[in-house]
């Protein structure tokens, strides 16, 4: 059901990304004198009033053109705005905001696309939303754990001298660790000789956990009436339902992350001159497709285990702060150091945004 819903995603972005950016296709040999659509004269490939083109065709060839327009948005500028946002976005974005656009994707429209593409990939491909080891291994890894903890428990006695001050509360400490491990080994033990669940969740996983926890009532909502808190439990109730919501709200609403964004990016140049909101916010969709293919790229790599994977997806997500860098000094015209302090102080805004971007998608995943 994830993977029908990612397709329609992926369909309705081309789509979305095809209507707010005209097609400009080659209309082909002029047959008439006046135009199909709106009757004003014509003399050229398009209508000067409406702009369709004065040639309609009516091939199954150019319908299916059409479809790889439509979902691809597939025509030449893509493969000039992809390179400069890649390796160039300053210069991607500069042109934009001053009027060179004919060449070049636009930034509203690449990133819808991007946005959908990207869900639809990391529901074939990317990683797990946790990835749990086998019940048997956990139970080995938890009896290390109570072991581990019992030996620093004992050293902590042994070694803390009597009138240590804060003795009590370094040994009690100890001794909460020793009970939480033990605690956690027995809770996995339980688990596995249980049997199958009659909900259908794998003994001991972390779907069983928060399924018991709301079922036992200890679970606690702090916010909305009754009625709300009766919804968010009843989704809780069943977790990969939960998740699923999520997802599917956070692929829904991510058109939020531009509003939250651009604010935090005017900040940066409240006190200057010549700088508009319109420029922040193609530089936020600029910023943002990037970072989508970037999260794309690194879910799917996640499915693969190795060193060089695992390497690989480090670089990446490291490569972000200094796209952000090169994009501000390109965009803005800024030096050296201006640009860093202000990559600095913009990635602790994206922390904030994403935080504001994380919380309104699960309250409205779990109460919608």
């Amino acid at each position: 059901m994830v993977d029908i819903e990612a397709t329609g995603g992926l369909i309705t972005g081309g789509m979305i990304a095809g209507a707010v950016e005209k097609p400009t296709g080659h209309a082909g040999e002029s047959h008439a004198h006046t135009c199909s659509d709106c009757g004003e004269p014509v003399t050229a490939n398009f209508c000067a009033n409406c702009g369709q083109p004065t040639h309609v065709h009516r091939s199954l060839l150019h319908l299916g053109e059409e479809l790889l327009h439509g979902v691809m948005h597939f025509d030449a500028r893509i493969w000039r705005t992809l390179p400069l946002l890649l390796l160039n976005p300053g210069k991607l974005t500069r042109e934009w905001i001053h009027g060179k656009r004919t060449r070049y994707v636009s930034p509203l429209a690449i990133f819808l696309f991007t946005v959908f593409l990207m869900f639809f990939a990391l529901s074939f491909g990317g990683a797990p939303v946790v990835d749990e080891e086998p019940l048997d291994v956990r139970i080995a890894a938890a009896r290390t754990a109570v072991v581990e903890s019992r030996q620093a428990l004992a050293t902590v006695e042994a070694e803390t001298p009597a009138d240590t001050p804060g003795r009590e509360g370094i040994v009690a400490g100890a001794r909460g660790a020793v009970a939480g491990a033990e605690g956690s080994l027995q809770r996995l033990e339980e688990a596995r000789t249980a049997g199958p669940r009659a909900d259908g969740l794998e003994p001991g996983s972390w779907q069983a956990s928060v399924a018991d926890a709301v079922h036992n009532g200890n679970v606690k909502i702090g916010f909305g009436d009754k009625k709300t808190k009766e919804k968010i439990l009843h989704k809780l109730a069943n977790p990969d339902f939960a998740v699923y919501k999520i997802q599917q709200t956070a692929y829904k609403f991510a058109f939020l992350l531009i509003p939250l964004s651009i604010p935090f990016v005017w900040l940066l140049f409240a006190w200057k001159r010549g700088f508009t909101w319109y420029d922040h916010g193609v530089f936020v969709l600029y910023s943002l497709t990037f970072i989508s293919i970037l999260t794309m790229m690194i879910g799917v790599l996640g499915r693969w285990d190795g060193w060089f994977t695992g390497l690989l997806g480090v670089l990446l997500f490291f490569s972000i702060p200094v796209h952000m860098f090169a994009q501000l000094k390109g965009t803005y015209g800024l030096s050296v150091f201006s640009a860093l302090w202000r990559t600095v102080v913009l990635l602790n805004f994206c922390t904030i945004t994403i935080g504001l971007f994380l919380t309104a998608i699960v309250l409205m995943g779990l109460t919608g």
